[in-house]
C-alpha cells in the first residue's frame, strides 16, 4: 500500500468569530483545516487541525525545492507506506526542520500524523486505541467547554442549560475573563451557586485576549495567586492556560500557592521536551496536549506515557470538530487514569456535523469508538458544502 495523495482542505463556515465578551455561546472559528491522506488501495485517513488553514495548506502542498528542511508534507509522504507511521513522523519532522518544528508546521505534521493513525487502523481493521496499546475504559467523562458569560445571571443560565443537557462538568474560558479580577471571582461564584456541590467547574484563563481591540491581558502573578486562593474556596477543579505557554517559572510560582486546585496547561506546546519542562519546571498538575498541535497521536502517546511515569494527569485539549473529539477519545481510552474529554459545545454546524454520526453525550460520558481507525466517518458532502480550497 502506498500513499498517492495528501490534501489540505480549507472549510469556511461563513461566520466570523463573535465578540466573546458579548456572546451567549461560542460558535467556533470561521475557517477549519482538514487533511485527507489517500492510498492506492482506496483507503484514506482524516484529521482536523487547529491552525491557520490557509497557511497550513501551503505547508502541505508547497512544491519541492530539493532541500531537506524546507520541504512540504506532501513531498515527504507521497509514495510511502502509511503503515510506517513512526518513521514517517520523523521524516516529516526532518523535511520541515528549518521552519516547521513549531507553529503551523508542527500543527500540520500533527494533522498528517493523526490521519496516518486513522488510515493504519482502517487498513488493519483495528481502532486507534488498539494501535496505541489498548484501552482502560469504554467511555470517557466529558466536560462542556464554553466561554465566560458577561454577567452573573448569564453564568447561572449557562450552567443550568449544560446540566439539563447531561453534563456534570463545565469549563468556562476566555470571553470577559481576565480583565477584572473581582468580576472573574463573581462570575465563578455565580456558576458554583447554580451548579451546587456535585458538579466540577473549571476555568480557562486564556493568556492573551481575544478581543481585536484589546489582545493584551497583563496580570501580575500576585493577582493570579489571589485568584487561585479564591478559586480553591469555590472548589474549582482546575485553572488552565493563564500564563504564557513557556512561562514555566510563573506556573511553578502559582502552583506553590495551591492545595486542591489543579494547574493545567500545554495546549499551545509541541513535542515531548516542552511537556517535560512544563511538568518538571512548571510544576503543573494536568498536561493538556492538543493532538492537532503537539505532534499528533505519535507525540500524544509519548506525553501520556511521560505523565504516567510522573504520576500527573493528562487531559487532551480538543476544541474543534468531532474528528478531534474522536482522536482525543482514543488517547483518553489509552490513559491509565483519564480525567475528562473536552466537549466543544459551540453552536457551529460544521463543528458538530462533520462526521456522519455526531459524537454525543450519554449520561455525562462519551463512548469510545470501536470501529477501525478513528471510528468515525467523515461526511464528505458536508466537507464539499463548506470547502473553499
Amino acid at each position: 500500500m502506498k500513499i498517492t495523495d495528501v490534501e489540505a482542505m480549507v472549510l469556511d463556515t461563513g461566520k466570523d468569530y463573535s465578540d466573546p465578551t458579548e456572546a451567549a455561546e461560542a460558535h467556533g472559528v470561521r475557517f477549519v483545516s482538514l487533511i485527507k491522506i489517500s492510498t492506492d488501495e482506496g483507503l484514506c485517513g482524516w484529521s482536523d487541525i487547529e491552525t491557520q488553514p490557509h497557511v497550513g495548506r501551503a505547508v502541505v502542498e508547497a512544491p519541492s525545492g530539493g532541500a531537506i528542511g524546507f520541504e512540504s508534507i506532501r513531498t515527504a509522504l507521497i509514495g510511502e507506506n502509511p503503515l510506517e507511521r513512526e518513521r514517517l513522523w520523523q521524516k516529516m519532522y526532518r523535511y520541515l526542520a528549518y521552519y516547521g518544528r513549531q507553529g503551523v508546521g508542527m500543527q500540520m505534521i500533527s494533522g498528517a500524523d493523526i490521519a496516518l493513525w486513522d488510515l493504519c487502523g482502517r487498513a488493519l481493521g483495528q481502532p486507534v486505541w488498539a494501535l496505541l496499546g489498548g484501552k482502560y475504559r469504554d467511555r470517557v467523562k466529558a466536560y462542556a467547554s464554553t466561554i465566560f458569560r458577561p454577567t452573573a445571571d448569564d453564568m447561572k443560565r449557562a450552567v443550568a442549560g449544560y446540566l439539563e443537557r447531561g453534563f456534570r462538568a463545565i469549563k468556562f474560558g476566555w470571553g470577559c475573563f481576565g480583565n477584572d479580577l473581582d468580576l472573574d471571582i463573581a462570575l465563578l461564584k455565580s456558576a458554583r451557586e447554580e451548579a451546587g456541590d456535585g458538579v466540577e467547574l473549571m476555568a480557562d484563563g486564556g493568556w492573551y485576549g481575544v478581543e481585536r481591540r484589546n489582545p493584551f491581558r497583563p496580570r501580575p502573578l500576585k493577582d493570579w495567586i489571589r485568584l487561585v486562593r479564591e478559586l480553591e474556596e469555590l472548589d474549582i477543579f482546575w485553572l488552565e492556560d493563564f500564563l504564557h505557554p513557556e512561562n514555566f517559572a510563573g506556573y511553578a510560582r502559582v502552583a506553590e500557592e495551591t492545595a486542591n486546585l489543579r494547574i493545567a496547561a500545554g495546549e499551545q506546546l509541541a513535542g515531548l521536551n516542552e511537556f517535560e519542562r512544563l511538568a518538571d519546571e512548571g510544576r503543573v498538575d494536568v498536561l493538556q496536549p492538543d493532538l492537532s498541535r503537539c505532534g499528533g497521536l505519535t507525540v500524544g502517546r509519548q506525553i501520556a506515557d511521560f505523565a504516567g511515569r510522573r504520576q500527573i494527569d493528562c487531559a487532551p485539549h480538543a476544541w474543534l470538530t468531532d474528528l478531534l473529539k474522536a482522536t482525543s477519545l482514543h488517547l483518553n481510552a489509552y490513559l491509565m487514569d483519564s480525567l475528562y474529554l473536552e466537549y466543544n459545545v459551540a453552536s457551529a454546524s460544521l463543528l458538530n456535523q462533520l462526521c456522519k454520526e455526531p459524537i454525543e453525550l450519554q449520561d455525562g460520558y462519551i463512548p469510545v469508538p470501536d470501529g477501525p481507525g478513528l471510528g468515525v466517518e467523515v461526511d464528505e458532502e458536508m466537507v464539499e458544502r463548506f470547502r473553499v480550497l
